[in-house]
């Protein structure tokens, strides 16, 4: 396998609500500092892929009204490896988008895909299971997912059952997958803990260009029709133009539904390297660092009294004084400010569209 001919997509198109109000629809989760160290989490994503790929094999999917600033944060990434979405139509037609136009320039890409906003707090296993797949996929016909080793019985993460009675001849690390499963309740999540063969999808693929284009082909036909045809533009000044004319033709789906349940050649690498997908503030207050009394705290001057199991993040202010909460969020950003009890995260996107 040739570094050379590695590739890593990020893909950085997502909007909403999470997060707020240090994220907005203008500048969501994926742009913002929320670790409070000065790097955004699309920042911290092609960080942890150094050393993969040459530089100027990273490439990002963003939708149009993102460019701007995916070009501030990354402007290692060259312009020409920004490619621009006129619409959202879920992971399945950006990934085919991506894939075309490297199998244009790279016949022989190994291609790893991953979203913009998650962490992972062991990128040196990170990065050898990264390196360990990508030599697995350019030597066969297969499509890997990474599978996170489950900690908790977690209804909002999607789950992969691997066969694990025999793991491939040329990588011990990897399966089989059996299926995938949708997000669980509560009892079917405890039941797949108790089992030790259902992994978290963590929404990470690693394929050859040929692997993946062929499987649009054959599974998406109409999809992989779009991006076919426009072969001989890609890298031109009619590129955008006709992206922007014929994206709204390709269906709005998930890589997921469109080929990873369908496809036969289905791999997981099981894996243990510190992930999260940082959905919620309850997430970020599990994978930072806590005082004494369970508290985090993001920001350069906080004082905690009597409070407990509190994520607190005010990056802006100059001092900041809690007393007397258990289980809260508190988080600011320019003139506003989130004081909301954890147990009702669910309610902050009715706060956002107030």
């Amino acid at each position: 396998m040739s570094r050379m001919n590695n590739h890593v997509v990020i893909m950085a198109g997502g909007v909403g609500s999470r997060f707020w109000p240090m994220s907005t629809a203008d500048k969501p989760k994926q742009f913002i500092d929320v670790l409070g160290v000065g790097r955004s989490l699309l920042q911290l994503t092609y960080d942890r892929f150094e050393g993969i790929c040459p530089p100027e094999n990273v490439w990002v999917v963003t939708n149009v009204k993102y460019a701007g600033i995916v070009r501030e944060q990354l402007p290692e990434v060259s312009a020409s490896h920004i490619l621009l979405e006129p619409a959202r139509r879920n992971t399945a037609p950006c990934i085919a988008y991506v894939s075309w136009k490297i199998k244009s320039q790279d016949s022989k890409a190994n291609i790893v895909v991953t979203p913009s906003d998650h962490l992972i707090t062991n990128p040196v296993e990170f990065r050898r299971v990264i390196v360990s797949c990508l030599k697995f996929t350019s030597e066969t016909d297969a499509i890997v997912t990474l599978g996170m080793k489950p900690t908790r019985p977690e209804t909002g993460y999607g789950y992969i059952q691997a066969d694990l009675t025999t793991s491939s001849p040329r990588n011990k690390e990897i399966f089989r997958v059996d299926t995938f499963r949708e997000k669980p309740d509560l009892q079917t999540a405890m039941t797949y803990i108790r089992q030790n063969n259902f992994f978290w999808n963590a929404g990470i693929f690693i394929w050859n260009v040929e692997t993946i284009v062929n499987a649009f082909r054959i599974y998406q036909p109409a999809i992989s029709k779009v991006f076919e045809s426009m072969l001989p533009i890609y890298g031109t000044p009619d590129e955008q133009k006709e992206i922007d004319r014929r994206y709204g033709e390709c269906e709005n789906i998930s890589v997921d539904y469109a080929i990873m349940e369908k496809a036969e050649e289905i791999f997981v690498c099981p894996a243990d390297f510190g992930w999260s997908d940082l959905g919620t503030w309850g997430s970020l207050l599990m994978q930072t660092k806590h005082d004494l009394y369970g508290n985090s705290c993001i920001g350069k001057n906080i004082s905690m009294y009597d409070s407990h199991h509190c994520i607190v993040h005010t990056t802006q202010e100059k001092k900041v004084v809690i007393q007397g909460l258990d289980g809260y969020i508190v988080a600011e950003k320019d003139d506003t400010l989130l004081v909301c009890k954890l147990s009702e995260e669910q309610r902050i996107k009715q706060f956002s569209d107030e």
